[in-house]
C-alpha cells in the first residue's frame, strides 16, 4: 500500500473512547492495591464503586493538558507554558507534584524544576502515566507526540522519569496505526536510549516471556533489575524503569485480552492504579471502546471524578464522551495547522508500509536526550532563543565555580551582535569578564562559555542574577534572570513521604481517596 495514509475518523474516535474508557478501567481495579509489594490474584474490581470511578491523578492531569491545549494550541505549548498551568490547575501537593510547584515558584523553571531538589522522585511514576494525551492529539506520529511528552515530563522529572514517559508515548500513539504488541514494544524501545534503566527493564520483561516464565517469576526477574536503581533503602519503591516493564509483561503476558491485561497489571504489585491504567489505555486503544467487555464499564459509569486538579473556574470535562469530544476537536485543529501528520478523515483507513516504519527510529528522540538531564533551561524572545546550561546545576555550594555555556539561535536572517552584561550580587564573579559578546546569525547557532563563582547566600538561599541583552540598533533592552540555590539552603514545600515514611504517607493518601469517595 502506498500513497497518504488516513485513519477513519470513527475508527479514531472509537480508539480515543477506548483509551480514555481504559485509562478509568485500569486506575479503578488497580486503586486498592496501590503501594503494595506482593504478587496478586485479582480478576475484576475488589471494591464497592456505586456506579463512579475511583479518582485518578493519571487521568485528571491530562485533563489540564487538555485545558492548556484548547487555550494555547498545541504549537504554541512549551514546557515554560504547562508549567503555568502546574502552578494555577494542579492541586495536588505530594512527592514530585509538590517538589515542581516549589521549584518553579522559587525560579527554578523547567527542565530545573524536574531536575533538582527532587532526588527521590525525578524518576518516579508520575510523568509516563499522563503520556495518552499526546498520543491522542498524534495518533501515528510519535516523533510527534515525543516533542510534548518531553515538555509535560520535565515539569517535574528528570532522567529515567522522563524517558518513561517517552516510552509509553511513543507505544500509544503508534497504536493507533500498529496492532502487534511486539511491534510496538520495538518501536517504543526505539524512542529511549537503550543503555537507560527503563530500556533494560523493558527487555528483561520481553525476554521472560519470550522464555516461557510464569508472570510472578518474571515480575521478580524485573525486580532485580529495579534492585540496582534507587535511592539507597529505597528499593527503587514507585520508580518508573520497573514499572514500565510491568506494563510490557502485562501487554504480553494479557495476549490481546483487555481483561488479562489489566489483571495481570495490577497483580505485579507495587504502584498498582498506574500500570493497570496504562495497560487499560493502551488495550483501549487497540481494541476501541467497542472491544472494551461491557462488565467493566458498567460498574464505573461514564464520569471523571478528579483528585489533583482544581475545578473551580477550571472547564474540564465531566464525562468520557465529553473528554473524546473535546480531544478530537482539537485534533481536528491539529492537523489543520500540521498537514504532514496521519490524516483522519471519513476515507476508509489506508494506513501504507512507510507511515509504519516511519514510527520506528530514534533519531529525532536523541535530539531529546540530550536534554534529559534537566541542565538547561532557554529563554525565548521575538528575535531568537537563548539556551543556558549549567555545568553542575542551578543548585550549588557557596564560592563554588562551575561553566556556564550560552547558545543563541536567531530566527532571522540578519547577523547582529548581541552583547551581554552579567548583574552579579556582591561577592559573585565571573570570568573573563561580566560583559561578553554574541552574533545573532542567519539561523545559526552561536555559543559562549564563562566561569561563575558563586558568593555568599543571603538568608533566603536563593540569587536571581539578572543579565541584560542588547542587540545592535535598539533601544529597548531584554532582561533574563538566571536562578541559583544554596545547597541545603532551602526546603522544598511537598509531604513528608521519604523512605522510611512512605507506607504511612500512601495510607494517609488512601484516606483521602475514600473520603473523597464518601463524599461523592
Amino acid at each position: 500500500m502506498s500513497g497518504r495514509s488516513i485513519l477513519n475518523r470513527g475508527e479514531y474516535l472509537d480508539r480515543l473512547y477506548g483509551c480514555w474508557s481504559g485509562k478509568n478501567i485500569g486506575g479503578t481495579l488497580g486503586g486498592p492495591m496501590e503501594g503494595k509489594r506482593e504478587f496478586f490474584n485479582v480478576d475484576f474490581y475488589t471494591q464497592d464503586l456505586s456506579g463512579k470511578p475511583a479518582p485518578n491523578d493519571d487521568l485528571d492531569l491530562q485533563l489540564i493538558w487538555l485545558l492548556a491545549v484548547e487555550e494555547q494550541g498545541v504549537y504554541r505549548l512549551n514546557e515554560r507554558i504547562l508549567a503555568e498551568y502546574w502552578m494555577n490547575c494542579i492541586t495536588a501537593p505530594w512527592n514530585e507534584y509538590g517538589v515542581a510547584k516549589t521549584n518553579i515558584a522559587n525560579g527554578l523553571f523547567p527542565p530545573l524544576s524536574g531536575a533538582f531538589n527532587n532526588e527521590i522522585w525525578r524518576n518516579s511514576n508520575g510523568a509516563w502515566i499522563r503520556s495518552e494525551i499526546w498520543a491522542a492529539l498524534f495518533p501515528g506520529d510519535p516523533d510527534e507526540a515525543l516533542k510534548f511528552a518531553y515538555c509535560d515530563a520535565c515539569v517535574d522529572h528528570s532522567g529515567e522519569g522522563i524517558y518513561a514517559e517517552l516510552f509509553t508515548a511513543a507505544l500509544e500513539s503508534a497504536a493507533y496505526i500498529e496492532q502487534d504488541i511486539p511491534s510496538l514494544i520495538r518501536i517504543a524501545l526505539s524512542k529511549i536510549p537503550e543503555n537507560s534503566l527503563t530500556a533494560q527493564c523493558v527487555e528483561c520483561a520481553v525476554r521472560q516471556h519470550r522464555e516461557g516464565r510464569s508472570l510472578k517469576d518474571a515480575r521478580d526477574a524485573v525486580l532485580e533489575h529495579r534492585g540496582r536503581f534507587g535511592h539507597p533503602g529505597w528499593d527503587g519503591y514507585f520508580q518508573a524503569p520497573a514499572h514500565i516493564g510491568f506494563v510490557v509483561l502485562a501487554l504480553l503476558y494479557g495476549e490481546g485480552d483487555f481483561s488479562k491485561t489489566v489483571c495481570a497489571a495490577v497483580n505485579c504489585g507495587d504502584d498498582t492504579d498506574c500500570t493497570a491504567a496504562t495497560a487499560g489505555a493502551v488495550m483501549g486503544i487497540l481494541l476501541g471502546r467497542s472491544g472494551i467487555p461491557e462488565k467493566w464499564m458498567k460498574p464505573i459509569g461514564e464520569t471523571i471524578e478528579t483528585i489533583a486538579v482544581k475545578r473551580y473556574r477550571t472547564h474540564i470535562p465531566e464525562t468520557l464522551s465529553e473528554l473524546v469530544r473535546r480531544t478530537a476537536a482539537c485534533r481536528e485543529l491539529i492537523q489543520m495547522e500540521n498537514p504532514e501528520l496521519l490524516r483522519i478523515d471519513d476515507a476508509e483507513t489506508q494506513i501504507s508500509r512507510s507511515r509504519k516504519e516511519k514510527c520506528a527510529g530514534s533519531a529525532e528522540a536523541e535530539t531529546i536526550w540530550k536534554k534529559c538531564d534537566g541542565k538547561s533551561v532557554a529563554f525565548d524572545f521575538p528575535w531568537g532563543r537563548l539556551t543556558l546550561t549549567y555545568e553542575q546545576g542551578p543548585v550549588v555550594e557557596a564560592f563554588a565555580s562551575q561553566t556556564i555555556t550560552l547558545h543563541l539561535f536567531s530566527r532571522f536572517y540578519d547577523s547582529l551582535p548581541l552583547q551581554l552584561e552579567w548583574m552579579l550580587p556582591e561577592g559573585w564573579e565571573i570570568s573573563p569578564s561580566g560583559t561578553q559578546e554574541m552574533v545573532l546569525m542567519s539561523q545559526l547557532q552561536s555559543s559562549l562559555s564563562v566561569r561563575l563563582t558563586a558568593g555568599a547566600f543571603r538568608e533566603s538561599a536563593f540569587e536571581q542574577i539578572p543579565v541584560r541583552l542588547r542587540i545592535a540598533g535598539r533601544k529597548t533592552p531584554w532582561y533574563i534572570s538566571i536562578p541559583f540555590q544554596c545547597r541545603g539552603g532551602a526546603v522544598c514545600g511537598h509531604d513528608d513521604g521519604f523512605p522510611g515514611e512512605r507506607k504511612e504517607f500512601i495510607l494517609r493518601i488512601d484516606a483521602w481517596r475514600n473520603a473523597l469517595q464518601e463524599k461523592g
